[in-house]
């Protein structure tokens, strides 16, 4: 037995006073409602209405039996109307997990205009260069840097994250400027700490990829302090362009160009992905939040 649909016609019938209205009501034959009430009494042991050829009225158990589910039945219907209405605003914890530089750089300055735009939603935003698996981290979204993902989610290619060298005037004076990337190994190298270890420096020379790296000056993944040393002239740096460009904008460092490709792996398809699960983004403050960044951050 369909318990709660029972109850709602139950409650309906006692209100209306006959089946004939309560099944008006539900727009099913007037039998179901007297089948489904009879069933609700032989579950409960108990007469809850007594029956005549046109009316309905109810016993004494049905009174307290009614004034109790009322109160049930009302509660569900404040907690659906609440869902609905949840469905069809962005309101809520929307929890965002991003790489550190891009966060900074990138994401946090739009997501001002986005808690504008969208005041019910609740930011919960983690910046980490540890990856995010988004059912075992609980994040609505998350925002990475490297390949397209093998993961069950969806991914949105939001900008290349191409590696390139970069080093400060001071300095290229000092040491001199590298012709090819394989005068990289005898230069001093400042290098990001991802996860799993440093970036190297790959670069394909006569169609094999070689190690290029330099030795270390300096290994961290703070990316504004790899910067710094690289502007005060401690060695050359290699990070993405749209890390870097800042600092080519106000001549603090120089990108360095080679005719050799160089990366710090063989798959030049590099890129930033805003990730989120399929059904995720049937959520109102999940689909705001993904059209939003990708509005902003593809269209900057």
């Amino acid at each position: 037995m369909d318990q709660l649909r029972a109850l709602k016609y139950f409650s309906a019938t006692a209100e209306a006073g006959n089946f004939t209205s309560a099944a008006k009501r539900f727009n099913v034959p007037a039998s179901s409602i007297s089948r489904r009430i009879a069933d609700l009494e032989a579950s409960l042991g108990a007469q809850l209405l007594t029956r005549t050829t046109r009316t309905v009225a109810l016993t004494e158990v049905g009174q307290q039996y009614l004034h109790q589910i009322n109160t049930i039945l009302d509660q569900l219907e404040q907690s659906d109307k609440a869902v609905k209405e949840y469905q069809a605003t962005p309101k809520g914890r929307l929890k965002i997990s991003a790489m550190v530089g891009f966060g900074e750089q990138i994401l946090l300055p739009i997501l001002d205009e986005f808690s504008a735009l969208y005041p019910e939603i609740l930011l919960d935003v983690v910046l980490s260069d540890e990856l995010s698996k988004l059912d075992r981290d609980d994040v609505d979204i998350a925002i990475r840097g490297g390949f397209a993902p093998d993961e069950r989610v969806v991914a949105i290619h939001l900008m290349d994250n191409h590696f390139i060298a970069a080093a400060s005037q001071k300095y290229l004076q000092i040491h001199g400027v590298p012709s090819s990337t394989i005068e990289l190994k005898e230069h001093k190298g400042l290098y990001f700490k991802t996860p799993m270890g440093p970036t190297p420096w790959l670069s394909e020379i006569q169609g094999q990829w070689q190690d290029v790296s330099a030795p270390s000056a300096l290994t961290t993944n703070n990316g504004k302090w790899l910067a710094r040393k690289a502007i005060g002239g401690v060695g050359i740096v290699m990070m993405p362009r749209w890390v870097l460009q800042p600092y080519f904008d106000s001549n603090e460092l120089v990108e360095l160009k080679f005719q050799e490709p160089l990366s710090i792996t063989q798959n030049q398809h590099l890129g930033v992905y805003m990730l989120y699960q399929k059904l995720g983004y049937a959520t109102p403050k999940v689909k705001a939040a993904v059209d939003f960044i990708a509005a902003r951050v593809k269209g900057s």
